[in-house]
């Protein structure tokens, strides 16, 4: 190795390890100026050659500080330039051989442990182009169980490399293509249960950076991603993780394409939600009440919620019982269907599943609120018909005649 010159001992040029100074101010390695004026008996400065009679010798801390860091230094440098050596090895492998497997895991261990720093030079060295052409390589040779392998495992480093391309505008648009995307979607159909998780982190991260889903979702394999996605939210045993990503990813696209709802709802979205809703956690279940929302805010979503033989006692259940956020999604609901749906038999099962009286206690609230707002224009619209059942609370009256004694 090529030491720096002030590191070495002008007598033995080797790099000093426990260097001291002489009273000529030369600084040496200890034992080799100890054995020249004790053993040899030398009475001279080795470097200037001047006559010494005063032959104490003093540590040189802060040399010794110095040389400790430099070593630490390039330790680590030639660290970085092993990994990059065997990650430039691991790639070439990769594009050369039909055996990709050992190589995508032993690349996957590499940067778990060493973390950004492989991770970084992985991407700088094109690493997601070559992910992509093994990933996408299953749409060639779907049946072959080497390549469906090798793309489960390209799938799992691609998932750790997101952090680091989630700003990246070129490597987005470059998954977001559509041989990528329909990779992606197959192994969501098809794949591991850590395949799937991995699958719907990617599509996640794609839709953060504003991935237009209308052409995907509304072409045929629309119907199938959609099925994918509600299969791992129905079966929290299939991966907890990847169920409760789908969930956030079906919000994602929901919230953004109209016209993605109707696919949904096509794909028995609307009917999966609701025979989940009743088991559901109080995270879980605000979720899957605002996918609900947004697809009664179709009308084949909300022809689906109400010809469903639980659909308006599993959405009444949740009134005022999980949370006020819950609340609010849940009027919204019932505040659509009233709007565009009442039908006789609805109005009816809202009134004997508790809907009504539940919708009563919300006037009660003394603060505007547009959630308040929904539920007066909803008996605005219906008092008339549920007066005529029994069950109609008789508490109302006394409110309609109060509020319009007071107007």
């Amino acid at each position: 190795m090529d030491y720096p010159v002030d590191f070495r001992c002008p007598i033995s040029m080797e790099l000093m390890q426990d260097p001291v100074t002489i009273s000529t101010g030369v600084t040496y390695e200890r034992k080799n100026i100890e054995k020249w004026f004790f053993s040899y008996n030398k009475k001279t400065c080795p470097t200037t050659m001047q006559p010494i009679n005063n032959f104490e010798i003093t540590p040189n801390h802060t040399l010794k500080r110095l040389i400790l860091s430099w070593q630490k230094e390039e330790a680590a440098r030639s660290r970085d330039s092993l990994k990059h050596d065997e990650l430039v090895s691991l790639l070439a492998a990769m594009e050369s051989t039909p055996f990709k497997v050992s190589s995508l895991r032993k690349l996957r261990t590499n940067i778990v442990e060493s973390g950004h720093e492989v991770k970084d030079d992985f991407i700088k060295c094109g690493g997601v182009d070559i992910l992509v052409q093994i990933i996408t390589q299953i749409l060639v040779e779907s049946l072959d169980f080497a390549a469906f392998t090798a793309c489960e495992e390209a799938l799992g480093v691609l998932h750790l490399c997101l952090i680091s391309i989630s700003d990246d505008e070129k490597t987005i648009q470059f998954l977001s293509k559509p041989e990528p995307i329909k990779s992606f979607a197959m192994m969501l159909q098809r794949g591991s249960a850590e395949a799937r998780f991995h699958a719907v982190a990617i599509f996640r991260q794609l839709a953060r950076a504003d991935y237009n889903w209308k052409k995907f979702v509304t072409q045929d394999q629309g119907f199938e991603f959609f099925r994918s996605l509600l299969e791992l939210v129905s079966d929290d045993q299939i991966c907890s993780k990847a169920s409760a990503s789908a969930l956030e990813l079906l919000t994602d696209i929901l919230g953004t394409s109209k016209r993605s709802r109707l696919k949904a709802v096509e794909a028995g979205a609307v009917c999966i939600l609701i025979e989940l809703l009743p088991d559901s956690s109080r995270s879980k279940c605000e979720k899957m009440l605002l996918l609900l929302k947004l697809l009664c805010e179709c009308a084949e979503g909300r022809q689906a919620l109400v010809e469903h033989g639980l659909g308006v006692a599993a959405i009444s259940k949740k009134l005022l019982h999980v949370s006020s956020a819950a609340t609010k999604i849940t009027v919204k609901i019932l505040w659509l269907i009233c709007s565009y749906h009442p039908s006789e038999r609805v109005l009816e099962e809202m009134l004997i599943c508790g809907s009504v009286n539940k919708l009563f206690a919300l006037l009660h609230v003394d603060n505007r609120s547009s959630t308040k707002e929904k539920v007066v224009n909803i008996f605005k619209l219906h008092t008339n018909s549920w007066r005529q059942y029994p069950c109609f609370p008789c508490e109302f009256k006394d409110y309609l005649g109060s509020t319009n004694g007071s107007s």
